[in-house]
């Protein structure tokens, strides 16, 4: 197999070539890739983390969406300018090694996948909240520990297997949205239903205003909704297996924008216009909320199966994307040489497993502390998160200088009003970690962050002393074949 070359372009076939010989099996087709994009933002942040953000902004927190969904945008069209670039699987760690150096590929790599980690931790817990919602016997981390491992179980069979199920949980959450949405507008437009007749658009400004807790109380919701936000770029991860990246990845990253207009803002427009905000609190998701203002508990079940559907398919996204990382830190030398074997049917299963144990940490947090488990992973995956953000919208600008000096060909899939959009996201993203400090249930993830970062510096020396020639430019293990497992 031949080395994958720093600052080399790997354009049409050459492309696709490259990412065959990561060793993995080009299973997502179309028609996957889409509902993964569509589907992949659909979580936990919008279905559980939206009663907060509401609870603390009111109507506002539409604004909020809005805006943060501009940078978003921003965000996922500078990824598809290096995509198009170079389509690989190690995605935002791999733009950070040829572009940033080493250094900034390593921590990439290792904070996306503790992200997804914390992540994981935090789908399963919503998961296991809602199933309280039938039965509240059930002990929170027992029901965390059964979905731990079902999901792991699934991720070892076949990518086919995991983009069929990731279709059908998205396709659960687009048709129950839509679905909502469309009850809504009966409800607000014929007042049919017990919540008919007080159900109006002038809720969004009549209790208190469209700003009641003032613009610092809508700032403050900016770490709850860019929360909601992550694992909008998971379809860079599956550049590697995507069975036409260079046609289906421009497709499902321009359906951010209208995405996020109807999943997001119209789903909040519609449900604060049934229900005035003020009903709304923090840990209850508004979709249930709503359904039983309304008088239909049978719709707030429903509701509530669709929003466990949702934990569950962002969980099953995180244990996809750990794998992966894993693996890409490993062939480049920056990891553990155990997690380069793939399995015979093509899949990382090494470092998926690693990864799952340590999701079983939160099993744990769940037993010791049910009520707050929610709260303490969502702040820290925030900020890991948005470090693959921060690294996404670097190597862009840095790759577009390098295009406006001649060193390389431009992407096929130029982002709109670089380099100044990229360096507005930038600057957008920075606000919001100021925010965090100043919020209290926030801050907990600045203490958290220089302990990690202490302990990748550690980690970096130790490899770079090791194998001195990965840092020189070459990228260990791309040379090699990769290894099957027995």
């Amino acid at each position: 197999m031949t080395s994958v070359q720093v600052g080399k372009r790997h354009d049409g076939d050459e492309a696709a070539g490259s990412a065959s010989e990561e060793g993995y099996q080009r299973g997502l087709g179309n028609r996957q890739i889409q509902m993964i994009a569509i589907g992949g933002a659909i979580g936990t942040g919008l279905f559980l983390g939206a009663g907060k953000a509401i609870s603390k902004a009111g109507p506002s927190i539409i604004l909020t969406y809005a805006v943060v969904g501009i940078v978003i945008f921003i965000i996922m069209r500078a990824l598809g300018e290096l995509l198009m670039y170079r389509p690989v699987s190690g995605s935002f760690s791999e733009y950070g090694r040829e572009f940033l150096g080493p250094f900034m590929g390593f921590v990439t790599g290792w904070t996306y996948w503790l992200f997804w980690v914390v992540t994981g931790i935090t789908e399963v817990t919503a998961a296991a909240t809602y199933v309280q919602y039938w039965n509240k016997s059930i002990p929170q981390w027992a029901a965390a520990l059964v979905f731990t491992i079902a999901l792991f179980g699934i991720n070892l069979i076949s990518v086919k297997i995991f983009g069929e199920l990731e279709f059908w949980f998205s396709m659960v959450k687009v048709t129950a949205i839509i679905g909502m949405i469309l009850i809504g507008l009966g409800v607000i437009t014929l007042g049919f239903s017990d919540a008919g007749e007080t159900a109006s658009f002038s809720l969004l400004w009549s209790d208190g205003g469209f700003f009641p807790k003032g613009i610092g109380g809508t700032l403050m919701t900016l770490q709850i909704v860019m929360f909601a936000f992550l694992a909008v770029e998971l379809v860079g991860v599956t550049a590697g297996e995507a069975t036409d990246p260079k046609k289906v990845l421009p497709k499902a990253i321009n359906t951010v924008p209208w995405r996020i207009g109807l999943f997001y803002i119209g789903a909040l427009i519609i449900i604060l216009s049934v229900v005035s905000w003020t009903v709304f609190e923090p840990g209850v998701s508004p979709f249930v909320a709503a359904f039983a203002k309304i008088g239909l508990p049978a719709g707030a079940g429903i509701v509530n199966f669709v929003v466990l559907t949702a934990a569950l398919s962002s969980a099953n996204s995180g244990m996809y994307s750990t794998g992966r990382m894993l693996r890409d830190l490993s062939r480049n030398g920056q990891g553990p040489k155990m997690f380069t074997y793939l399995s015979k049917n093509g899949l990382p299963t090494r470092g998926t497993a690693v990864s799952v144990a340590m999701m079983l940490f939160g099993v744990w947090i769940n037993y010791q502390w049910p009520g707050e488990a929610f709260n303490y992973v969502v702040s820290f995956s925030t900020i890991s998160g948005m470090w693959a953000w921060i690294a996404i919208l670097l190597s862009q600008l840095r790759y577009r200088a390098k295009v406006n000096r001649g060193e390389l060909p431009a992407s096929s899939f130029r982002a709109p009003g670089a380099p100044y959009t990229s360096i507005f996201a930038l600057a957008f993203i920075g606000m919001v970690i100021v925010m965090m400090g100043v919020d209290p249930d926030a801050r907990i993830s600045l203490y958290a962050a220089p302990v990690w970062g202490l302990l990748l510096a550690i980690g970096y020396l130790v490899i770079k002393n090791r194998n001195p020639e990965v840092f020189a430019g070459r990228k260990e293990g791309a040379s090699a074949a990769p290894a099957k497992e027995d």
